[in-house]
């Protein structure tokens, strides 16, 4: 079987790419390619079933070329502007976002048989409702942000793929990942991974937000973990409703500072301090967003729930030391 991983020289794309060399199949076939298109990379291939592709995701013919034409392909879509560049940069957040998901999914269209698309959406896609009620897959759409609006359009665009039968379509509405490592990115969701990372290195963490605000958060294992099983479920099971909310705990930061407290005492580690840094245009977008998700159908079909928010630290430590 052959697999395309858009963004596959990111943090989840890169991560995922090894979770499947790892299985060596996926829904009952085993993986003989795996395909990570991006706009750059960092490493060469660690494997030798892997191939890199550098491209913009909105290149149709380059995005075709590195779908390629076997019948037994599947892709992830993880490629995409973060929700802070999006807000400054609308025009390309439409290439990018809306117009690298139309490439993809042509693309895919273009493939012999019906093959399975696994899209990365985003709780972005809500909005403009009461953000404290549990949001889930019945919630209707109304995003307050450029980013959202792209996720939305996308998602819309998967169920009626997949209702002509062009392909077998998936959206993943994730939440926001924990903990990434390395640099702070331009998402607005950025402080949610910098509250842990930064402490853990021993370093102050410039909190843009308040210390009450919750936030739906899940580890970064279970992500790539539950993208694998929406990739496996079965065609019937997903119905005409293609999209899937994933379980997340709820989060703030007082409960992150206070995790971090138990893991630390735990390890002997020194923590740096989370520092009040208010910032209105971050708190406003985040305000936006939902605060707490109804995941019931996603866990009914099967895919994973977080672990307790000490193990996603323990996780990272783990994965990535308290350097990472």
């Amino acid at each position: 079987m052959h697999i395309v991983i858009t963004g596959g020289g990111g943090f989840l794309g890169s991560r995922l790419a090894a979770q499947l060399l790892r299985r060596g199949q996926i829904t009952g076939q085993p993986i003989d390619s795996i395909t990570l298109f991006d706009a750059a990379f960092r490493a060469p291939a660690a494997d030798a079933r892997l191939t890199h592709i550098t491209g913009d995701i909105s290149d149709r013919a380059r995005v075709a070329a590195a779908v390629g034409a076997r019948p037994d392909t599947a892709i992830f879509h993880l490629a995409s502007m973060v929700s802070g560049e999006c807000e400054e940069r609308f025009d390309d957040a439409l290439r990018v976002n809306f117009d690298g998901g139309r490439a993809v999914f042509e693309a895919a269209r273009a493939l012999p048989g019906c093959p399975r698309v696994i899209f990365a959406s985003s709780i972005a896609c809500y909005g403009g409702l009461d953000m404290s009620q549990p949001l889930g897959d019945l919630t209707r759409h109304l995003p307050q942000t450029t980013y959202g609006a792209t996720k939305a359009m996308c998602e819309l665009l998967v169920n009626d793929h997949t209702r002509k039968g062009h392909f077998d379509g998936r959206s993943v509405r994730l939440p926001t990942v924990i903990i990434r490592p390395g640099r702070p990115n331009a998402a607005a969701s950025g402080w949610a991974s910098g509250m842990f990372r930064e402490p853990l290195r021993g370093q102050p963490c410039l909190l843009p937000v308040r210390r009450d605000q919750p936030h739906p958060m899940t580890g970064y294992r279970t992500v790539v973990d539950s993208l694998i099983a929406a990739a496996e479920l079965p065609t019937a099971s997903l119905g005409h409703d293609r999209s899937l909310v994933l379980p997340a705990h709820r989060v703030t930061p007082l409960l992150a500072q206070a995790a971090l407290a138990r893991v630390a005492a735990q390890r002997g580690m020194r923590l740096g301090p989370i520092e009040d840094a208010f910032d209105a245009r971050i708190q406003g977008i985040v305000d936006t967003w939902a605060q707490q998700l109804d995941a019931s159908r996603a866990l009914a079909l099967g895919l994973p729930p977080p672990p307790p928010l000490d193990e996603i630290i323990a996780q990272y430590l783990e994965d990535y030391g308290a350097a990472g």
